[in-house]
């Protein structure tokens, strides 16, 4: 018996040991890579001082105050150097102005300086020529990390560019940071073990959103004039809502990741998403106005992209639509009756809708149909069609990330348990959808479920145009969720996020724009914020948004798919107007 327990017990110190040892390795891993881009931002900062040396009179606050359509301007006409450019741009994010304050970039990209090089030798110049551009953390580019904010993919460097950096390059621009996110992407804070939390630099008390939140900060906090980001759920619109950043994502099959640099990505799509063609992820621009993402996408459909990644459509961008000013037929709603919004959500709605009609637009009120058969049935149904279990995978040799404990754990809850917590919840009344939907997640049990999964979510598609069309809808005007959440609380709200799951699952093009701020009288009207049954979902949405008085307040624009011309001369119209006013 004795020998027996010294044997079991020695196997318990083994076990404690090789853990111990594991964590140890993990931390070292991070530590290196958090060194790795401290140095960087330390080469960074040196190059920028040496270019002040050398050229001291540069007016740094005229160029950062420039539009990204008036800077191109200056630089195809050579009134401004690309040079002048960039390092204006470098100076503000190294001179601890914007990723001190907001910790919102991954790595800075030194070869940004033989980019530089490279567009002074090219026989003509890019519609992007000479602008500086920072890409989200897993966009490929040679040489460098593509980590999702995980320890498992710090060991390899990207061989190649990925197409749409090659493209960026082509037409002339100069990549030159890449941005944070939250830990495998499937959150909308931005937070990792690795690099840590990022801020909103509006607030730092809230979340810039995600995931492309690294990218939201730094263009919000002036480090950035254009940004490309990516959408599987909201992850660019929403961290668009809560930085006051204009962000289109488009339909995901117009512009394509390409081959290379996107291997990390579509392991995380397997593994989040077991059914990953039902929802694509799409890659789409981030900006401080229209304008800047209609540039965008005209630079980035172009023949250098369908060349290189035949299975884009060789659609170039409908100058004509994007410039009409023919008046259109709105479909609006400013609740999806699944979780209630905050008022002054709701509020802007009301009045872009109201600054529409006089501007003679047609406004036509639309619902949305079943959104809660949506959220559980197609779009959470998605993401855990096997309960999780190839997403928890990936968390393997890792330390998991606070905000996303309790995604983790809800995986890791026994389907007894789930199954006895939703027949618990299913009779309650007064406890909101959301939160009985959270219980009752079902999942795809074998491959014929999987393709059924799929057939619906055509179904529903079919569906909603067919509603679409039977009004005669040019565009819609939807919410979209914000203010800014406090950080740490867009995790513990998963399903909040149904006015931007929608058009994912749709692959609608769809885009924010901010057209407000949180008022006094906003914050008042909160206190009186119920929700759906004032239960504790609802009650920790008011937490999640309180303290916000003067944050941006965005609306969100939608067209059908292939119409993202459409849908960004609507959100020009709404931009246009909520200036006005």
């Amino acid at each position: 018996t004795s020998a027996a327990l010294t044997l079991l017990g020695g196997s318990v110190a083994a076990v404690v040991v090789w853990k111990w040892l594991g964590t140890k390795m993990i931390q070292k891993k991070m530590e290196e890579a958090r060194k790795s881009r401290d140095e960087g931002l330390k080469k960074m900062a040196k190059a920028v001082q040496q270019f002040r040396e050398q050229v001291p009179s540069v007016q740094t606050d005229a160029i950062l105050s420039l539009p990204l359509l008036g800077l191109t301007e200056r630089l195809q006409e050579g009134s401004l150097s690309p040079k002048t450019v960039l390092y204006t741009y470098l100076e503000k994010v190294s001179a601890l102005e914007v990723n001190q304050q907001t910790n919102c970039l991954r790595h800075f990209i030194p070869e940004c300086e033989e980019q530089l090089q490279e567009i002074q030798r090219q026989k003509e110049k890019g519609l992007l020529y000479g602008i500086p551009v920072s890409i989200k953390d897993h966009i490929g580019h040679k040489g460098h990390l593509s980590t999702c904010g995980l320890v498992r993919y710090l060991d390899t460097l990207m061989k190649e560019d990925s197409v749409l950096v090659k493209v960026l390059k082509r037409q002339g621009a100069i990549p030159f940071a890449m941005t944070n996110v939250p830990q495998s992407l499937f959150s909308y804070d931005c937070s990792n073990p690795i690099f840590g939390q990022t801020l909103n630099p509006l607030n730092h008390q809230k979340s810039p959103g995600g995931s492309s939140g690294g990218e939201g900060a730094l263009i919000a906090g002036g480090g950035s004039i254009l940004g490309i980001g990516s959408d599987l759920g909201g992850s660019i619109r929403l961290p668009s809502s809560f930085c006051g950043l204009c962000g289109l994502k488009p339909t995901a099959e117009r512009l394509r990741w390409g081959w290379i640099g996107i291997w990390h990505i579509h392991l995380l799509n397997v593994g989040i998403c077991s059914c990953p063609i039902a929802v694509p992820c799409a890659l789409g621009p981030m900006a401080r106005d229209v304008d800047s993402l209609a540039l965008c996408m005209r630079a980035l459909l172009c023949e250098e992209m369908f060349r290189l990644d035949p299975t884009v459509p060789p659609i170039p961008f409908d100058e004509e639509v994007y410039c009409s000013s023919t008046p259109l037929r709105v479909g609006y709603y400013d609740t999806d009756g699944y979780f209630p919004l905050p008022p002054c959500m709701r509020r802007a709605v009301k009045e872009t809708r109201n600054a529409l009609q006089a501007a003679g637009h047609q406004l036509v009120p639309f619902s949305p149909p079943r959104i809660p058969y949506v959220m559980t049935e197609l779009f959470l149904k998605t993401f855990f069609a096997d309960e999780g279990h190839t997403w928890l995978d990936v968390f393997t040799g890792d330390i998991i990330d606070p905000i996303l404990k309790p995604q983790v754990n809800f995986c890791k809850t026994p389907r007894l348990v789930k199954k006895m917590l939703a027949l618990l919840l299913k009779p309650l009344v007064t406890i909101s959808p959301p939160l009985k939907d959270v219980a009752m997640i079902s999942t795809c049990r074998s491959v014929k479920e999987m393709w059924n999964h799929h057939h619906q979510i055509q179904v529903y598609r079919s569906e909603f145009i067919a509603q679409w069309k039977e009004l005669h809808l040019d565009v819609g005007l939807c919410p979209i969720l914000g203010p800014a959440f406090t950080t740490g609380y867009p995790g513990k709200l998963l399903t909040a996020i149904s006015s931007t799951m929608l058009y994912n699952i749709l692959n609608f093009p769809a885009g924010v724009v901010p057209v407000s701020t949180v008022t006094e009288a906003d914050e008042e009207e909160l206190k009186l914020y119920q929700g759906c049954c004032d239960d504790p979902w609802d009650r920790k949405l008011k937490q999640a948004v309180s303290g916000a008085v003067g944050m941006p307040v965005a609306v969100q624009c939608v067209a059908l798919p292939w119409q993202e011309e459409l849908c960004l001369r609507f959100m020009k119209e709404v931009e246009t107007l909520s200036r006005e006013k």
